[in-house]
């Protein structure tokens, strides 16, 4: 059930920003792009004439509610990483980092989001590059970090995701957009871990909970074994 609880958390979280992301974004007088602005331009607290890294103009109504979905989706993300546990990831290190650079991505995001880039610039890019550095070698990591019972492709697409994502950062910082603007090329680098949290959490609430193994320990089922071809009797079983 706690796993679960995670599952839903990652769900929650991720659903609940792109639609707050869409309410923000229809509230713009002129129209919002995703090519042209950044993800945080919508969560701006007040109207004005941006720089850098491309001249626009900035006017978010509900800045508000945006900055709010930032600090649940990054609340949320954290809370499932603590919770899926076993469930999700193996043991080792490449579990605890994953788990441990994708929760400092989520906190990336509730200082994003309490941190609006025109009010606290400083603490916003910090909180940026929590989430598209840090947590995008988390979600690296997170691929070889997953249970067995995640299935193989979800693992192998989540350090894909990761690399790309990265990838992706790497071209945002130096400016380069391959002619997905400026705002697109942002999103490359930060979606990747909100679909695979997303994806995540949906197998992992209709994946069937593994099976109980036998209550006998099995030192005692041989023992119980030997002592029936010894005497031709048949060993118990148990349900």
């Amino acid at each position: 059930m706690t796993a679960r609880i995670g599952y839903a958390a990652w769900i929650m979280g991720v659903v609940q920003f792109f639609v707050i992301h869409v309410i923000a974004e229809s509230a713009w007088a002129k129209p919002y792009s995703w090519a042209r602005y950044n993800i945080s331009d919508l969560g701006n607290a007040h109207c004005a004439l941006q720089a850098e890294p491309e001249t626009r103009y900035v006017c978010s109504p509900e800045h508000g509610l945006m900055n709010g979905a930032f600090v649940a989706l990054g609340a949320l993300l954290v809370v499932g990483v603590v919770l899926t546990g076993a469930d999700q990831w193996r043991r080792g290190a490449a579990a605890i980092t994953a788990r441990t650079l994708l929760a400092a991505g989520g906190v990336g995001f509730v200082l994003a989001g309490l941190a609006p880039a025109d009010v606290n610039e400083n603490q916003h890019v910090l909180g940026a590059l929590l989430i598209m550095a840090l947590g995008n070698i988390g979600l690296c990591l997170a691929g070889p970090g997953s249970s067995a019972g995640v299935p193989r492709p979800l693992r192998w697409a989540t350090s894909l995701m990761g690399a790309t994502a990265l990838v992706a950062f790497g071209l945002f910082l130096s400016g380069h957009y391959l002619g997905l603007g400026m705002g697109g090329m942002e999103r490359v680098a930060a979606f990747p871990l909100l679909a695979w949290a997303l994806a995540a959490g949906v197998l992992g609430l209709i994946r069937p909970a593994p099976r109980k193994q036998d209550a006998t320990p099995a030192g005692p089922r041989r023992r119980q074994a030997a002592a029936a071809r010894s005497t031709g009797e048949t060993a118990p079983t148990h349900s």
